[in-house]
């Protein structure tokens, strides 16, 4: 019986990867449904396992069966790991993803799961957190703090209780790594939660999903029920997302989880110190976590090896928006912002010149093309006002209207907001106004009264363009600096970053809309 793999990842669903499944079954075929390999344009694909290796066809859909099965598809890719998207990538963490049954715990042992969890229970507690240090890890998400260094304060930390909390609201858009890693390869999370609770001394564990991820949350949960003898007498269960964004904060996340409405702390205390029901709590994302299990198997410094300056190891890249090919690209930092876009994306898929590219989610930072020689580094982005955050790359062609965006960056702080603090809560509403104003009194737009928005004040209607400009950075920088957490601090980034590198964009409103059409 011929044994053909084809993914179940909900990306892969949407575009017909059931209904191929169901085609393959009834020619007689054994059909193993894995992860997807990340590349969405092939997708959905189909594998054929064959004595020269699994020999790959996509995008295939149910009238290509027969076709694909005595191979003469015009759409033979061949093996995946000759492909162009996939020959160059560094996967340390997705390894598994698209190869192995998802679900299958002899497949993840046959491909390497669990030799990470029983290096670290032959160690010590601090000989873990050492290990995790010395390899670099940083969080994959945020801000990239240090994670042996957030490990080692709950580790010193006395309590007679302490937790595990894995990260997964996955919010961001144009960001898909936590979801394809969850359904494509659930062993290695709950590998990396089982070596955080021996180093810790933790004894019980949550995995913190948003509640748009139906599959992933049922994915998860079979997991967990069968690992439970393997990562015993550690224990785990799923909390499904309260549906908002603010939960995607780590003190916000943990009012959710403890039944409170999603609002962030104040901090300190720090949740490593005073986390989850007042306990010492690690909270990291799914992509840290995932990467555990790989550095206690390989150890520590193959995974300092790969990297660039003070950011080590691979970051899986989640490349979205106008862009030829999306999907998700694992590689070391020290790739270019550039060779990232053009080369791994191919450029935009409507076929017109790039003009901006936001890295960071809907609160990262806009890049021109003459920024795409920037290294993919923490360090890099920061000191060009930016951030990699979760890694996602969202591409735009020349139509875009970059003040058009910064006002959605505003106006998307200002429904997310949980409303704790002023800054975010009453700047993300100023903000809004103050662009629809600044667009609105353009130089292009003088004399055309009509198309004012109304304003509050005779002060409000007298200030000039120029000085609707330099209030709207002044409220940038007290939300910056202001707010509680990254939600109000990283709205800035968007909003300033459209400011500086397309100025245009906000002196003529709809210039680029007109020579566009």
């Amino acid at each position: 019986m011929m044994r053909i793999f084809v993914s179940k990842d909900m990306a892969s669903v949407a575009l017909g990867a059931d209904s191929l499944a169901e085609a393959f079954a009834s020619a007689g075929c054994e059909v193993v449904r894995t992860g997807s390999r990340g590349l969405f344009a092939i997708e959905p694909l189909a594998e054929v396992e064959t004595d020269e290796g699994r020999i790959a066809y996509g995008p295939v859909g149910p009238n290509d069966v027969s076709a694909v099965l005595d191979g003469s598809h015009p759409a033979r890719i061949g093996r995946i790991e000759d492909h162009p998207f996939f020959s160059g990538q560094q996967r340390f963490t997705f390894a598994r993803c698209g190869v192995t049954d998802p679900l299958s715990l002899s497949d993840y042992a046959a491909h390497g799961g669990w030799k990470g969890l029983e290096t670290a229970l032959g160690l010590s507690p601090q000989a873990v957190v050492d290990a995790v240090k010395a390899s670099g890890l940083r969080g994959r998400g945020g801000a990239g703090f240090p994670t042996g260094i957030k490990w080692q304060t709950v580790l010193d930390a006395a309590a007679d209780e302490k937790f595990i909390i894995c990260n997964a609201d996955e919010g961001d858009s144009g960001t898909f790594a936590d979801r394809m890693l969850i359904e494509g390869d659930p062993f290695c999370l709950i590998e990396g939660m089982a070596i955080a609770s021996h180093a810790v001394g933790a004894s019980h564990g949550y995995i913190y999903i948003r509640s748009e991820y139906p599959s992933a949350i049922a994915a998860m949960r079979e997991a967990i029920a069968r690992s439970a003898t393997k990562i015993a007498p550690f224990t785990l269960e799923v909390r499904v997302g309260a549906g908002t964004y603010v939960c995607g904060e780590e003190t916000a996340l943990l009012e959710s989880i403890e039944g409170k409405r999603g609002e962030v702390r104040a901090k300190p205390p720090l949740p490593a110190v005073e986390g989850l029901f007042g306990r010492p709590t690690v909270i990291n994302n799914v992509l840290s976590l995932a990467a555990v299990p790989f550095i206690l198997a390989e150890g520590a410094q193959a995974y300092a090896e790969v990297g660039f300056g003070r950011s080590r190891g691979t970051m899986p890249v989640q490349i979205a928006g106008n862009v030829k090919n999306g999907g998700l690209y694992e590689i070391g930092f020290g790739v270019t912002l550039g060779e990232l876009v053009n080369q791994i994306g191919g450029g935009t898929a409507s076929g017109r010149p790039v003009r901006a590219v936001q890295v960071g989610g809907p609160l990262g930072a806009y890049f021109p093309p003459s920024m795409f020689h920037l290294p993919f580094d923490y360090e890099a982005f920061a000191e060009a006002g930016g951030l990699i955050g979760h890694a996602g790359i969202t591409v735009f062609d020349d139509t875009v209207d970059m003040a058009h965006m910064a006002r959605f960056a505003m106006e998307f702080c200002a429904v997310e907001s949980c409303g704790k603090c002023t800054p975010c809560r009453i700047g993300s509403t100023r903000g809004t106004e103050l662009i629809d104003r600044i667009v609105a009194k353009a130089p292009r737009a003088a004399g055309t009264l009509e198309t004012l928005p109304q304003m509050r004040n005779a002060r409000t209607a007298a200030r000039s363009h120029e000085e609707e400009i330099d209030l709207l950075r002044d409220l940038c920088d007290t939300m910056k600096h202001g707010s509680l957490c990254a939600l109000g601090g990283f709205t800035p980034y968007p909003v300033l970053s459209a400011l500086d590198h397309f100025p245009e964009d906000f002196g003529s409103g709809h210039a680029l809309t007109e020579a566009a059409e």
